[in-house]
């Protein structure tokens, strides 16, 4: 099996060493291509602006100065000398839960991938403030990885979906099991913005990274991580809200 490894923490976080750990107890045939820097919070988004530079570490290593996706199309078009059979993007440091997902580099590197054809899936590890600081941050996903995949190896996977895991802040032992759930819903509406000025006496603004309001619905990946367990959600790429195109399209008719 031939896995690409990227991420959006940047080539050298530590989450993508327990990344490339987790996918070689499947696989020798690695290769590994992700931004040389972080771009967490990159989402989808493409380098338009200006050039896209390749850096190579190794053989089968390189880094990307663009985005996550970036990454992908640069390892699918330029640096591999054939397609995947499975793209892991992560590990992220930190939740990729509810509306992160629209935000998140990770789940964008293998959405990148499901776009191209290929099974794609994103790995996070979520952490509190007092699992932070206390021992391996990645302990449960570098335990349970390998867990949570193999039985997704050989799953068939619908064309344009993608499967986004998440760890819990929790070590390996307290883990509760594995969860299949859907999508949840973060409550935004207590984010904040921090001004401040530079030397220059110039504005500047920063987005507050502080706690958000959860929204528990039952069977959602927020109650899954909330009850310690891994939370398992399948995605799609197709946004239509198809219960709404009838409704819509009367309003167009004579």
């Amino acid at each position: 099996m031939r896995i690409l490894l990227t991420n959006d923490d940047g080539y050298h976080a530590p989450g993508f060493e327990v990344l490339e750990e987790i996918a070689r107890q499947f696989s020798d045939d690695i290769w590994v291509c992700a931004p040389s820097e972080e771009q967490s919070g990159a989402g989808h988004s493409l380098t338009l602006n200006h050039p896209v530079r390749l850096q190579q570490f190794a053989e089968r290593r390189f880094a990307v100065t663009g985005t996550p996706t970036d990454s992908v199309m640069m390892a699918l078009r330029e640096v591999m000398d054939g397609p995947p059979d499975l793209i892991l993007s992560g590990v992220n440091r930190g939740a990729n839960l509810g509306d992160d997902i629209t935000y998140s580099g990770t789940v964008s590197a293998a959405i990148e991938g499901a776009l191209a054809g290929v099974r794609a899936i994103a790995l996070s590890q979520v952490y509190s403030r007092e699992s932070a600081g206390n021992g391996d941050l990645f302990a449960a996903a570098r335990e349970w990885g390998p867990k949570v995949l193999k039985p997704l190896l050989d799953a068939p996977f619908d064309d344009r979906t993608l499967v986004n895991i998440n760890f819990p802040p929790r070590a390996p032992d307290d883990v509760q099991g594995i969860r299949v759930v859907r999508q949840g819903f973060h409550d935004y509406s207590r984010g904040s913005i921090v001004e401040g000025k530079d030397p220059r006496g110039h504005r500047y603004f920063w987005f507050g990274l502080h706690a958000i309001e959860h929204t528990l619905d039952q069977g959602t990946d927020l109650e899954a991580i909330d009850d310690g367990y891994i939370a398992v959600t399948p995605l799609q790429l197709d946004l239509t809200h198809h219960s709404s195109l009838d409704a819509m399209a009367a309003r167009f008719r004579d």
